[in-house]
């Protein structure tokens, strides 16, 4: 069973901190920031939004070591 907020607004306040996340990009880990480009790129208000996640996500897999990717690409591959 998954639990679910009561709080109605709670979509609009996960896209805002996706939104904060992204803007403030240098203060947080590459780990929460992929996880707000996914939201956004996702969920985005507009095609342009959602278009500058998918490219900051790129440019935050590229910066990963290739071994590190490697390694998750390993492990996806197992599941």
């Amino acid at each position: 069973m998954t639990h679910r907020p009561q709080n109605a607004d709670w979509p609009a306040d996960r896209i805002a901190e996706a939104r904060a996340v992204i803007a403030d990009a240098a203060q947080h880990s590459d780990h929460l920031i992929r996880l707000a480009c996914n939201v956004l790129i996702v969920h985005g208000a507009t095609e342009a939004e959602r278009k500058d996640a998918r490219v900051l996500l790129v440019v935050i897999d590229a910066r990963r070591p290739v071994h590190a990717a490697q390694r998750d690409d390993q492990g996806r591959a197992g599941l």
